[in-house]
């Protein structure tokens, strides 16, 4: 049995698994301590000790994002303390003239350069002296530092220097936590490897006091989401916690992923609207992961699910610019306050505008348990509408248009610029907010279908209950497309696999109940960036082949998808050699539910007026849980659940599938 946990900001989510049966419950968020509300639901689902915890946690990311991480000092090679703050000649905004970069997580005066030297080759020309070390971690207690990040200039290709400093700051800074650059990125370019162990090193001791608080208090198995969908155990999630940064959306992707591949669709672009932003991903048949990502302008090369986010959620916060002109996020009212019609917020948000179209509901928001104040609503909708010139029904439709617009934005970036036609894809709507506007995004983006999942509210917790135990693993090899053979391959592999069988065999798992999939890290010879392809060697072990023809041909389709060129005269170059390790857990088996003889009548609930484009239409309401396979809604429609709400415009109509998904089409 499983639990999966989801904070999220404004809502925190429970899924529980047991007896081949989904149980489902939701709390509002507590901003100040987020484990108060883990443990306040855990506590109000009578969860029993034999039920093992898996959960999303944005704790590290608010520590970034807010900058209330731990003092972290950087111990670097001599002539390499600025490497965070020259970076790269990246510019955030190419035409700003007064763009300002995010200051460095550690502070100059907590760099520190020690006098080593590994050269290119992997050879070590200098030790680290040990008066030098000594010295330093004086200083470290002298300046109250809590974590130390270390990374010295080629020790992806010899670690021994880092882990000499590391036994030495032991002996005389046994409270402080160190952090190697050879654990977390053993690859090859220095700034991005020296940001990603900054970045874990502040976060470090927050994650750790949180996650050790989480466990006494539990007092069961705890397992934390990682951000390229797969879990991993606390103790591993506590020495590098920069894995687990994006945890929540990537439990999304995984649980709207397996729904899809359910219902028979799996290219499918997901929809993750919850209270603070909105994640959308493209997945053509497969999860599609990236290694490298940024929060909060720093970057961090770890495998993550490629996901783009845009500040628009239920609980953006809508205003006018100096302008007059009509901005609806990034702010949100979160929890607290929350939007308007909870009672307590001051600005209006994107779930007050659908409540004043008629698209919320007072009496069945959050299946009745939480009633709406739209008396209240109606009084700073007003006095919006006034600046606005307008009306409030105008001015809740503007919010509406303007968030619609900021998704579409998103959409349109991960399928048309990346070479994909969204009319070939299915858009797959959760979160508690997302089914409100699917139908409005597919028609901006000519998408055909809409699946909106059984619960659509909770689906990143229950993608953390399906998600798999996983562990990454890489290397930076350098070898030009002349020396590639599956016999030189082979070797490279095997320490990484024989390390990966001892992890997951140490979590429990037996060989039986492991994968091993091989990745290569490829560009053309003269190119800064890498496409990452999937590499499975089909020849024997000490057999003398020729190149795999099959991967670099891979690599020139997959340059011609993500850049539309590709030139197979030109050479090619393995940059660095990956290998994810796969803990097989039991996944819950939903069964197909036969299909109905009955009338879908029997979930009406009743009709009102809602608006949809500047016009009142007469609307059915729906109870989603007395609907069964094979009931059809047409629109106008809106369908009520404990975890969200769905909305059927005009022009479309939903059916019922045999794992009770809502299947939306536009009406013949």
């Amino acid at each position: 049995m499983t639990l999966g946990v989801d904070i999220g900001g404004t809502f925190t989510d429970f899924v529980l698994f047991q007896d081949n049966k989904l149980i489902i419950h939701k709390l509002l968020s507590t901003r100040q301590d987020p484990s108060t509300a883990l443990l306040r639901g855990v506590e109000e689902m009578g969860v029993g000790a034999e039920v093992d915890v898996v959960h999303g946690s944005t704790v590290a990311t608010n520590a970034i994002l807010e900058k209330q991480g731990a003092r972290t000092a950087l111990i670097t090679t001599k002539g390499f303390r600025d490497v965070l703050e020259i970076g790269r000649q990246v510019r955030p905004k190419l035409y700003d003239f007064m763009v300002q970069r995010e200051p460095p997580l550690v502070p100059r005066r907590w760099r520190f350069e020690i006098s080593e030297r590994v050269d290119y080759t992997g050879r070590a020309l200098q030790s680290p002296p040990e008066p030098e070390m000594l010295e330093l971690a004086d200083k470290l207690k002298e300046e109250n530092i809590e974590s130390v990040a270390v990374c010295f200039l080629f020790s992806f290709l010899n670690p021994s220097h880092e882990q000499a400093v590391q036994r030495l700051l032991k002996q005389r800074w046994p409270q402080g936590i160190v952090s190697l650059s050879s654990e977390v990125l053993p690859e090859y370019r220095e700034y991005e490897r020296t940001s990603t162990v900054a970045v874990n090193a502040y976060v470090a001791p927050i994650i750790s006091r949180y996650i050790h608080r989480l466990e006494e208090a539990l007092n069961r198995n705890l397992r934390i989401m990682q951000s390229s969908g797969g879990s991993i155990s606390s103790t591993m999630a506590i020495q590098q916690p920069v894995r687990s940064i994006l945890s929540g959306p990537a439990g999304g992707v995984v649980g709207a992923f397996k729904a899809a591949c359910e219902a028979g669709c799996p290219r499918v672009i997901t929809l993750d609207m919850g209270g603070t932003s909105t994640d959308v991903s493209l997945c053509p048949g497969r999860i599609p992961e990236a290694t490298e990502a940024s929060i909060g302008g720093y970057p961090i090369r770890v495998p993550v699910i490629d996901i783009h986010t845009v500040g628009a959620g239920g609980g953006s916060i809508a205003r006018l610019d100096a302008g007059g002109a009509l901005r609806v996020g990034p702010e949100s009212a979160g929890s607290e306050p929350g939007p308007v019609c909870y009672g307590q917020g001051e600005e209006i948000t994107v779930t007050d505008a659908n409540l004043m179209l008629g698209r919320l509901d007072p009496a069945h928001f959050l299946g009745g348990r939480m009633t709406l104040d739209i008396t209240r609503m109606e009084g700073y909708m007003q006095a919006l509408a006034e600046r606005m010139d307008t009306d409030e029904v105008g001015a809740a439709q503007g919010i509406i248009r303007v968030a619609n617009s900021n998704m579409v934005r998103a959409i349109r970036r991960i399928s048309v610029e990346r070479g994909f036609d969204p009319r070939e894809f299915t858009l797959l709507a959760f979160g508690g907010a997302g089914p409100l506007h699917a139908c409005e995004l597919a028609d901006e983006m000519s998408i055909p279908q809409v699946l909106v999942p059984p619960y659509p509210g909770v689906l990143s917790a229950l993608g953390m209950v399906m998600a798999d135990v996983v562990k990454d693993y890489s290397l930076t090899i350098m070898m030009p497309e002349r020396e590639l053979s599956l016999d030189r391959l082979g070797q490279l592999f095997a320490p990484l696999e024989m390390q990966a069988i001892a992890d997951m065999e140490a979590q429990g798992f037996p060989r039986e109940r492991m994968a091993l999939s091989r990745f290569l890290d490829m560009r053309y010879q003269g190119q800064s960036y890498e496409l990452t392809v999937d590499f499975e060697s089909r020849g024997e072990a000490g057999q003398k082949e020729e190149p795999s023809r099959d991967v670099i041909h891979r690599f020139h389709q997959a340059h011609l998808q993500r850049f539309g060129h590709s030139d197979p005269t030109q050479p090619i170059e393995i940059v660095n050699m990956r290998l994810k390790a796969v803990g097989l857990v039991e996944q819950p088996q939903l069964q197909p539910e036969p299909t109905s003889q009955g009338s879908p009548d029997k979930a009406r609930l009743g009709s009102k007026k809602v608006v949809f484009q500047g016009e009142s239409w007469d609307t059915g309401l729906y109870d989603r849980d007395s609907l069964r396979h094979g009931h059809q809604v047409a629109g106008p429609a809106i369908i009520f659940q404990l975890d969200s709400t769905t909305v059927i415009p005009p022009h479309w109509v939903g059916r019922i599938d045999a794992f009770r998904n809502i299947v939306l089409c536009r009406k013949q």
